[in-house]
C-alpha cells in the first residue's frame, strides 16, 4: 500500500499463468503431450511448427489475472480490494 501511495503512474496488479516450452522430434509426439496437457487442465496449450521445421508444443495454463489498481497517481480501488486482490493471486499461484 505504501508503495502504491508513492505511485505517480499506473499500478497493475498482473498474474501470469504457467507456461512450458517443450521441443519436440515429431508431430505425435507434440500431439500427444498436447492431449495430456489439455486432460489435466492446461487448456490453453498449443503446437506451432516453425519456418525450420521446429515443432514445439506450449503447456499453458489458464490461471491469469490483470487488475488496474491506479492511474496517473490515483487509487482506484480500496485497500480492501487489494487485499482480496492477493489472495485470489495467491489461490491461482497454488492452482498453477
Amino acid at each position: 500500500m505504501t508503495a502504491l501511495e508513492k505511485a505517480t503512474g499506473d499500478a497493475v496488479l498482473k498474474f501470469e499463468p504457467f507456461v512450458l516450452h517443450v521441443l519436440c522430434q515429431e508431430l505425435q509426439d507434440a500431439q500427444l503431450l498436447q492431449s495430456v496437457a489439455i486432460e489435466s487442465g492446461f487448456r490453453n496449450s498449443g503446437i506451432t511448427v516453425g519456418r525450420g521445421g521446429k515443432i514445439v508444443m506450449a503447456v499453458r495454463s489458464t490461471h491469469c489475472l490483470e487488475v488496474p489498481l491506479s492511474h496517473k497517481g490515483k487509487l482506484m480501488v480500496s485497500e480492501e480490494y487489494i487485499e482480496f486482490l492477493i489472495q485470489v493471486a495467491n489461490r491461482k499461484m497454488e492452482e498453477n
